[in-house]
């Protein structure tokens, strides 16, 4: 069994405070913002974004028409970059496989284990998970036990994130750590770092389906982790925030959190991601200067 107490002192768990987060955050978005705002940092953004449909009302039609959209970007903006993948529900990857145009080169993701309150069997979400990546998907992205994470019951968070990561059989895990329910910066570190040590791909902000979501708070601590753990094990993992960023704003401001605390070799849609539904429109109404209404 790991000793996660001591996981978390080696990484200084306990000195990420609130206050402490905050005040780094304003000086940073003070100092850099400006630098990236500009159409070159939009384009970049644009491509890390997972373009998303996660609702209960979803139709294979609504999905179909999503891709088609993806699938004709380049006919539309011949010089702008296209977004990074499509994210789903697992019953609606069947028909991102199907009509996904391959020669793009863009990810299936979808949402897995019981998205989004992670309040199942571990059976379940291992089957789910196996499943989904079975029927297309390249990506998954999982919510870690909060509840369980929360009553410190740390070892069985780490063993169900080592399970479902097994199941991916190759698929890219992505980690939901839902960090406006773990409310302390304290908090999301640990998340953080026994997300990496479980085994996860990237670690992601949130679900968008509660009402805190992305935060530049919980952007800052989470890079932070992220940078932390590949000084420490020279493994680099991916960073996605998601739920709420809808502006061209909000996009930079994460954007300029994650290329000053971890740099340029995560500026890339291999290890940075928006998970968004609103912002490409957003997006490109920012890089054509008049308003998209595209996807």
């Amino acid at each position: 069994m790991r000793n996660f107490e001591e996981l978390f002192a080696e990484f200084e768990c306990e000195k990420m405070n609130n206050e402490f987060v905050k005040e780094n955050v304003q000086n940073i978005i003070n100092k850099h913002y400006n630098e990236n705002n500009n159409v070159e940092v939009y384009k970049q953004c644009l491509n890390q974004i997972d373009l998303t449909t996660l609702n209960g009302d979803d139709t294979c039609a609504k999905v179909e028409t999503m891709v088609e959209k993806v699938n004709n970007f380049k006919s539309k903006f011949e010089n702008i970059p296209n977004v990074a993948a499509l994210c789903v529900y697992p019953a609606m990857v069947p028909v991102v496989n199907e009509c996904l145009d391959s020669n793009l080169g863009l990810g299936i993701a979808a949402v897995s284990a019981g998205f989004p309150a992670s309040q199942t069997f571990i059976e379940v979400k291992v089957a789910e998970t196996a499943l989904t990546v079975a029927a297309g998907a390249t990506e998954i992205d999982i919510v870690i036990s909060i509840g369980k994470f929360l009553e410190g019951n740390y070892q069985e968070v780490f063993d169900e994130i080592e399970e479902i990561k097994a199941a991916c059989h190759g698929a890219h895990l992505k980690v939901i750590l839902e960090t406006g329910a773990l409310t302390s910066a304290e908090n999301i570190k640990k998340a953080a770092v026994l997300a990496m040590e479980a085994g996860a791909d990237f670690i992601k902000t949130s679900t968008g389906k509660i009402a805190v979501s992305a935060t530049l708070e919980a952007t800052y601590v989470m890079c932070q982790a992220i940078k932390e753990w590949h000084e420490k094990t020279g493994r680099m993992v991916g960073y996605k925030p998601a739920g709420g960023i809808s502006t061209t704003k909000e996009a930079v401001e994460h954007y300029t959190i994650v290329k000053t605390i971890l740099g340029e070799k995560w500026l890339n849609n291999k290890y940075f991601r928006f998970g968004a539904s609103r912002l490409a429109n957003n997006l490109l109404t920012s890089i054509c200067g008049e308003e998209v209404k595209y996807f």
